[in-house]
């Protein structure tokens, strides 16, 4: 009699096995299925701050920025790490990756992303999951990747203007004639490997 309810509950267990499979593998072709409209990029909300880490590999520089965007303001901030440089690019529309190419996904930073191109000037990843941005490259070698992304984040407007002092020339000039040399100059004597 043990063994009769023994051999019942594996034909049961076995068939419910089965079951989970088959609903396991019904799920897993629904989400491989091609659809028939490539994916669209998600507009960019339209306040936002994101920490960047770009690299210019034609220049070998890196830089570290906080990226304020601010459409309802009209402003758009890059504050890079101990430098202010003008961009005389104007602010970007919310949804300015309308009409970019689908180009398909691949792995970046760690995340899944849809990749586009847009008009052979930028290529833009973006996570399938969160729909996040995670990173984009120029045409020029500059590559941005997104450290943080702050949907909503504004800064405050009193952060958006310069202090004085970095617009005068100047001062930097005269400054950075006397700094020239010496610190350069003492860091080879202390650290050849690093600077040679």
């Amino acid at each position: 009699m043990m063994d009769c309810i023994l051999k019942e509950k594996m034909k049961t267990t076995i068939i419910m096995m089965i079951f989970c499979l088959v609903l396991t593998n019904a799920s897993s072709n629904r989400i491989t299925e091609k659809k028939d409209e490539d994916p669209k990029p998600k507009p960019w909300p339209e306040q936002f701050h994101s920490v960047l880490v770009i690299n210019n590999t034609k220049k070998n520089e890196l830089q570290v920025t906080d990226l304020w965007y601010d459409w309802p303001n009209g402003r758009n901030l890059n504050l890079i790490q101990k430098q202010l440089v003008l961009f005389d690019v104007g602010i970007l529309r919310p949804n300015w990756l309308e009409g970019a190419t689908y180009l398909g996904q691949q792995h970046m930073d760690g995340f899944l992303c849809n990749v586009w191109q847009k008009v052979d000037f930028l290529w833009y990843y973006e996570d399938v999951v969160t729909r996040r941005p995670v990173y984009w490259l120029f045409y020029t070698g500059r590559a941005v990747h997104v450290i943080t992304f702050e949907e909503g984040a504004v800064l405050e407007d009193s952060q958006w203007q310069a202090p004085v002092y970095c617009f005068n020339k100047k001062e930097e000039k005269e400054e950075q004639q006397q700094i020239d040399g010496y610190p350069h100059q003492f860091l080879r004597d202390i650290m050849p490997l690093v600077f040679t």
